[in-house]
């Protein structure tokens, strides 16, 4: 499907997964807590720096489990992003608001793939529609939380090797997905053209 399809024709705000899409995720277990374990993906910047060249929002929606386990605090999020916001400002991009769910499985209603943090990000800005809005995100609770919430949504499948389409998860992400795509350069360049 591409822009012409009608699938991707009117979007005003681009959520965004975290982890996977915008820097490497941590093997299963693991949590980025640290600036030094945030490792930006190959096209990253050049895919944010593209939509706010669009005029687009972008807007981070991302769970964070580990400060639930107690491995790292909210302030450090803060940190890392602040660190993101930075490298972004050099390359002429910014990311609008990030959003967090801090939270254990199940005890809220914002941990993706329910809709709480969608549901904040429309306080904060309130132009924001779901049916103006996609979400780009690496797991099968990214694609969930989209359809949830009304929105469109593009599955990041990963370079050749990763196989995360063939992963149960990714299978079903993929299947329920309005786009699937190899990287988030490529989901922009759907958005943007």
């Amino acid at each position: 499907m591409n822009r012409g399809s009608n699938l991707l024709s009117r979007v005003d705000a681009v959520f965004v997964d975290r982890d996977g899409v915008i820097n490497r995720k941590m093997p299963e277990g693991e949590y980025v807590t640290a600036w030094s374990q945030f490792h930006l993906l190959p096209g990253a910047i050049d895919a944010i720096a593209k939509l706010k060249r669009a005029g687009l929002l972008v807007i981070v929606v991302t769970n964070q489990r580990g400060i639930a386990l107690g491995l790292y605090r909210a302030k450090d999020i803060v940190r890392i992003h602040a660190r993101l916001q930075q490298e972004l400002a050099v390359n002429g991009a910014r990311i609008d608001g990030f959003y967090i769910c801090p939270h254990d499985n199940g005890v809220c209603q914002c941990r993706k793939p329910q809709t709480g943090l969608f549901a904040q990000a429309m306080a904060d800005f309130p132009g924001i529609r779901p049916e103006s809005s996609v979400m780009v995100g690496d797991s099968f609770s990214d694609i969930e939380f989209p359809r949830n919430a009304g929105m469109k949504s593009i599955f990041i499948k990963g370079e050749p090797g990763e196989d995360k389409d063939r992963k149960l998860s990714g299978l079903k992400a993929a299947q329920l997905a309005d786009l699937c795509v190899a990287t988030f350069l490529d989901a922009v360049n759907a958005v943007v053209g």
